[in-house]
């Protein structure tokens, strides 16, 4: 008999896992224990599973009990829990949730992968059955139970993260009105609030009530729902809640049986993801890794990272030394019409890490302009000012974004830098991009920065500029465009006429120039510079500075409803 591994937790980790140690060792005795009916699933597509995309229960499983028995010669035990962990004697005992009965089971190898559990608040009325979560397969049953038997005419989102904006947008195309509250002043975390902007007033015009600053005080039954009160605002009524506030680390366990651990209560672990005690593996949402750029700790709770944790585990077991060296926490999620991504740090990863760094904005095509389709996306990267390295990304728009965000990815994780962007070969055809594609642009961006050709200042410096006359405010759009709004205070010179006017601006005074999207103020930048001026461009230009103003106009004029 080869050895014994006991694997606590299936899904993305524990699953994983397990099929890599039968792949290397087929000797070994492999029993997976799994406390919820459903050992291997799609966790990331249970929203959509609720809205009806998905419209089978049957395609998010992924392997049964029987599909693991057969092809891996692996024992998968669901509906059962594994209470406790005897280190000494290196076993755990089972209890079957079905009947009650408990058992030991021996380990030579013990794989924990408990996964997060949904954070749910100590909050008044929180146990109603009104209040649902999105976590697990049967969260989704009953949720989706909910919409087509009661038939609701509304539903309440607690959090705007990532599972908060998937069900509200899938409960939307269910036919159920969803009111979203949010206690902070954006959505989506790791975003910056800027690109967040691009989302909020997208999402209000497909007609989701979007509410932010609201913090629910308790949950209140009624005869035909639920109502949420919410401090200093008025209270909601609605069919039932979806609780979506984050998660954390499923660790009694590992606290129980004196494991190390870490932020959080996490399960500490090494590059080979082994705990405290060497006989002892940990992956999944329950484990802290580190951030590639910082070195500093966080949770990750994605299926990708879970994964290749479940594969490194199994490799170290089988005497393979891998290694897993941190997680960047690349994310794409689906908003209605829009794509929002991001990889490596935005800007309040960096300030708190003490990292220094410079950001760009850009506005560009997912594909060659003159090609039908065309649309634009929003584009940010962090980089480290005096390397060029690539610290971080993030991308809004219509088409085109993982494709991009993916490439950035790539580029943090090598350490490459804004010369290296510049330089990259991507695959270009009119219908899937452009010669100079949006990745190459960041590159050339970075590089003129770093090369002094040319200084920036960004929408949150635009309202501390003198307007006194010592500074000169320059616009260089059309002036059709001026006139439908600019930076107060700019004077307008289109860019074709700026070499004929300069003599009515004072070299003597900075020049702070905008445009649409940042590239004719540049050329702008440049024609002034070469002229004995100052210059600063606005990075993004007006549409970006413009997209900030619109946001906070929004926060402050629809705080407790959807735009009117």
């Amino acid at each position: 008999m080869g050895k014994k591994i006991v694997i606590v937790g299936g899904v993305a980790g524990g699953a994983s896992a397990a099929a890599r140690l039968r792949r290397l060792d087929e000797s070994a005795e492999i029993t997976m224990i799994e406390r919820t009916g459903f050992v291997s699933y799609a966790n990331c597509g249970l929203p959509y599973y609720v809205g009806g995309v998905i419209p089978e229960k049957k395609s998010l499983t992924l392997q049964t009990p029987q599909s693991f028995k057969s092809r891996f010669n692996i024992d998968v035990r669901v509906s059962s829990e594994v209470t406790g962990i005897d280190r000494e004697n290196k076993r755990v005992s089972v209890k079957n949730l079905a009947d009650g009965s408990e058992y030991a089971l021996d380990y030579d190898k013990l794989i924990l992968s408990p996964g997060a559990r949904a954070m749910v608040p100590d909050t008044p009325g929180v146990e109603s059955r009104r209040v649902l979560k999105l976590r697990t397969v049967e969260d989704a049953l009953e949720l989706r139970r909910r919409v087509e038997e009661e038939r609701p005419e509304r539903a309440v989102v607690i959090g705007g993260g990532f599972i908060g904006l998937e069900a509200a947008e899938n409960l939307m195309e269910a036919g159920v009105k969803v009111t979203l509250l949010q206690r902070s002043e954006q959505v989506l975390p790791p975003l910056d609030w800027d690109m967040a902007c691009e989302l909020h007033s997208h999402m209000r015009e497909k007609g989701l009530d979007l509410r932010f600053k609201h913090a629910v005080e308790s949950y209140e039954e009624t005869e035909n729902g639920i109502r949420v009160h919410v401090k200093g605002r008025e209270s909601i009524d609605c069919s039932f809640v979806v609780l979506a506030v984050g998660v954390v680390p499923e660790s009694e366990l590992a606290r129980a049986a004196g494991l190390e651990l870490g932020p959080k209560g996490s399960i500490m672990v090494d590059s080979h993801m082994r705990t405290s005690d060497p006989d002892i593996y940990a992956v999944g949402d329950a484990v802290p890794v580190a951030d590639p750029v910082t070195g500093a700790l966080k949770l990750t709770p994605l299926a990708g990272p879970a994964n290749k944790q479940g594969r490194i585990a199994a490799d170290n077991i089988c005497g393979i030394p891998s290694e897993y060296r941190g997680t960047l926490g690349s994310t794409v999620i689906k908003v209605f019409d829009l794509t929002a991504a991001c990889t490596g740090l935005n800007e309040k990863a960096a300030k708190s890490a003490g990292v220094k760094y410079e950001t760009i904005v850009g506005y560009w095509g997912n594909h060659a302009g003159y090609y039908p389709g065309a649309q634009n996306m929003l584009v940010k990267a962090l980089f480290d000012p005096d390397t060029g390295r690539i610290l971080g990304a993030q991308i809004v728009g219509p088409a085109g974004v993982d494709k991009r965000i993916d490439v950035f990815a790539t580029a943090i994780r090598a350490g490459l830098t804004g010369d290296d962007l510049a330089e990259l070969e991507l695959a270009y055809a009119p219908p899937y991009g452009s010669a100079k594609d949006p990745v190459n642009m960041c590159g050339f961006m970075i590089q003129n920065i770093r090369a002094g050709l040319v200084k920036q200042f960004h929408w949150d410096d635009v309202a501390g500029l003198p307007r006194d006359g010592s500074v000169t405010l320059l616009d260089v759009r059309n002036p059709g465009e001026y006139a439908a709004g600019h930076i107060d205070g700019a004077i307008n010179i289109a860019l074709d006429g700026l070499r004929e006017h300069l003599g009515e601006l004072d070299r003597s005074r900075p020049v702070y120039v905008n445009c649409f999207s940042g590239m004719r103020s540049y050329i702008a930048c440049r024609i002034l510079a070469g002229n004995g001026f100052d210059v600063y461009n606005l990075s993004g230009g007006w549409r970006f500075y413009s997209l900030t103003q619109q946001g906070r106009a929004d926060n402050d004029h629809y705080p407790c409803g959807e735009r009117k």
